[in-house]
């Protein structure tokens, strides 16, 4: 008789109960996507040991106090307390500044030529993950055309000749959209009071 696999939330729910084995197995199918997305942010093989070590602490904490609701999303979840805590280490090591370095007196800041980035690199990753972390429930208060304009670039990828064509506007357009849709991002993330990072 064939064996039926077990579901994330059957292993967590099993090693919860007292089955360590269960909590084993949940590591065995997750630990080379953490380890090597650890690894691809800090590029130092102790460094990422220690931080993949911390993680893993952290879930075993929010799974035992029962905060951990992420029902089908394990491995996104574990990935999320990743990035958090290498940002955290970038952070304590003064290795990442803040990506707009004005006030919101003053709309003009680099966060925009920071994002306009022709090829992907680690900086242009981390601040996508950390847009997609933080700030994705704040993009829904942007008006329709710079939300989408954001959402294409930012989390699609997409250049901004794409999108121009996309939406048969002009590339000036685009990029206009896009310049007001980080100016009224930023001026949320200030309100709401987030900080949002690079490398």
């Amino acid at each position: 008789m064939e064996k039926i696999a077990l579901t994330e939330q059957d292993l967590i729910r099993n090693y919860l109960a007292g089955d360590d084995k269960a909590f084993e197995v949940l590591l065995n199918q997750t630990k080379d996507r953490v380890f090597g997305y650890i690894m691809s942010k800090v590029r130092e093989s102790d460094l990422a040991n220690d931080i993949f070590q911390e993680v893993f602490i952290k879930v075993i904490r929010t799974l035992k106090n029962g905060s951990y609701n992420e029902e089908g999303k394990f491995l996104p979840w574990v990935l999320t307390i990743s990035h958090n805590l290498i940002v955290d280490h970038f952070r304590k090591n003064k290795k990442m500044p803040m990506i707009y370095e004005s006030s919101s007196k003053n709309p003009e800041f680099n966060i925009f030529s920071v994002l306009e980035l022709k090829d992907s690199n680690i900086q242009d990753d981390m601040i996508k993950d950390q847009i997609e972390s933080d700030v994705t429930r704040l993009v829904e208060f942007l008006p329709e055309d710079q939300r989408e304009v954001l959402r294409r670039r930012v989390f699609k990828g997409m250049s901004f000749k794409d999108i121009a064509e996309a939406d048969d506007i002009s590339i000036n357009t685009a990029l206009g959209r896009m310049r007001y849709a980080l100016i009224n991002l930023r001026k949320l993330i200030e309100k709401h009071n987030i900080s949002i990072t690079t490398n």
